[in-house]
């Protein structure tokens, strides 16, 4: 197998990875709401340009991070099921990571959209 068809078989894992997690995490799929909800404000609003960039790499964050946050947990529930101070830890700081994105995420909206609203 040649470079090129192992580049293009990273993708089929990726998505995949992205299939599964929407599959079986139910927080990521409100997230797959609240974006569409964001894309379907922008459109209504008819946001500039740099307001969708601001706003896709928000939501975009805030997905990539729950992935991320998925993938610890598995790999985390794969090592030991007991309770070990060290892995409620990673769990805690990887979740952190998810509520440290959606925060911005929600701030990026609150700039975008507030104004048009008052």
């Amino acid at each position: 197998m040649g470079a090129v068809d192992r580049f293009l078989r990273s993708f089929g894992h990726a998505a995949r990875g992205l299939a599964v997690g929407f599959s079986t995490q139910r927080n990521l799929r409100v997230h797959a709401v609240a974006t569409a909800t964001v894309l379907a404000l922008g459109l209504w609003h008819r946001v500039e340009r740099w307001e969708w960039c601001a706003l896709l790499l928000a939501c975009g964050l805030v997905v990539a991070a729950e992935l991320a946050n998925t993938a610890v947990e598995w790999l985390a529930d794969r090592v030991t099921r007991e309770r070990e101070p060290a892995i409620r830890d990673v769990k805690d700081a990887a979740a952190g990571a998810v509520l440290a994105a959606s925060v911005v995420a929600a701030a990026v909206g609150a700039f975008v959209f507030v104004p048009r609203w008052l």
